[in-house]
């Protein structure tokens, strides 16, 4: 296929309620969306920056810029035997991961299109529904903790991960315990922690927890193999993993236990299978994490998730979760027994909406061959 234009747009998408983390409250979803045409089809990526540079180094502003100068002239009118000599014709450019991934994505969602295919049969997985758990960010209060938990349990998710930072972590935990029981939880600390505080993490090893998720800094790997040691509970590292190589020596150093695949985060699908091949040969655990996505790059997650690695419950929850009137129609759904039914249409499989797209759009800016 032969790459005969690209578009990016800048969307903004209100959140129905504040998601706030070790780094911040968070009161709308503002992304790039690309969009690759070839042959008369186009395909559809979704970034995952965001406007600041909290979780990762990238933001909008930067993904913008790289894609407009370097990335887009690098495809553009160029012949694509398949979505995978994407990432080789990026490779120039050094880091930049979120913009290869959401220009790359949207090349392997155009190459589904056209064979008139699900976006899984291109990446190679089979599951006809993924098991999904549930992200609840830091709360006012104990309390209002509680609550949303208990909603969301209700609503059937399959695992609780709650967001930790310092002073806000033990005591949530014993309090759900206490309140849930054996409920499937697991904690998210986004880097909050150092290895100062290793009484306090070695702490939460009381609450048999799935799974401490990056505790240490975000571009660490040495520190966390020596918390690891000291904690009976496993470590799973999402914001250290950004390419292959970095998941490779994270698991031959003993740095984690789990991995957290983003695709958005290691650069694209190519990347992600790379990892997820590492692990499954390894017998590493890996899942699928969520940075608020519109309903396009959460039916990406979905696909993702049917390769057979992905054995724990990911983040991609319901769509009404985020926002009244997502991009996608039907909105993502999560059956009351915590399962996302896989699309078995083309490409993501649901249709976009484009109206509430264009409502959506802040600015958009188009390349043709």
């Amino acid at each position: 296929m032969k790459i005969d234009k690209v578009e990016v747009r800048e969307l903004a998408l209100p959140l129905r309620f504040p998601f706030e983390t070790s780094f911040g409250r968070t009161t709308a979803k503002e992304f790039l969306l690309v969009s690759v045409s070839a042959d008369g089809v186009t395909g559809y990526g979704e970034c995952v920056a965001d406007r600041d540079p909290y979780y990762l180094p990238e933001t909008n502003g930067t993904v913008w810029h790289v894609l407009s100068e370097f990335l887009i002239p690098l495809v553009l009118g160029r012949e694509i035997e398949h979505p995978r000599a994407v990432l080789p014709l990026l490779a120039r450019v050094r880091g930049h991961e979120m913009a290869k991934a959401a220009l790359e994505m949207a090349v392997w969602e155009l190459e589904a299109r056209r064979q008139g295919v699900p976006l899984r049969h291109v990446l190679g997985g089979a599951k006809t529904r993924i098991e999904t758990g549930v992200s609840v960010g830091l709360q006012d209060d104990e309390a209002t903790l509680l609550t949303k938990v208990e909603t969301e349990i209700a609503a059937g998710y399959r695992r609780i991960k709650i967001k930790i930072k310092p002073g806000h972590d033990v005591a949530l935990v014993r309090a759900l315990r206490q309140r849930f029981g054996p409920v499937p939880l697991m904690v998210d600390a986004n880097s909050a922690y150092t290895l100062d505080d290793v009484d306090t993490l070695r702490a939460l090893d009381a609450f048999d927890l799935m799974m401490v998720e990056q505790p240490l800094a975000w571009d660490d790997v040495l520190d966390h193999v020596a918390l690891q040691r000291d904690l009976a509970t496993a470590i799973c590292l999402d914001e250290s993993i950004r390419s292959p190589d970095l998941a490779r020596q994270a698991v031959d150093l003993g740095a984690c236990r789990i991995i957290n695949i983003k695709a958005g985060r290691v650069g694209g699908f190519a990347s992600s299978l790379a990892i997820h091949d590492l692990c499954l040969a390894r017998g590493v655990p890996v899942w699928c994490g969520g940075m608020l996505e519109s309903g396009i790059g959460r039916l990406a997650n979905v696909h993702l998730q049917t390769l057979p690695g992905f054995s724990l419950p990911g983040d991609t929850s319901a769509s009404a979760r985020y926002f009244e009137e997502d991009l996608v129609d039907p909105p993502v759904v999560v059956s009351p027994e915590g399962r996302i039914a896989v699309p078995d249409r083309p490409g993501i499989g649901h249709d976009i909406v484009w109206p509430r797209i264009e409502r959506a759009t802040v600015t958009r800016r188009e390349w043709v061959a």
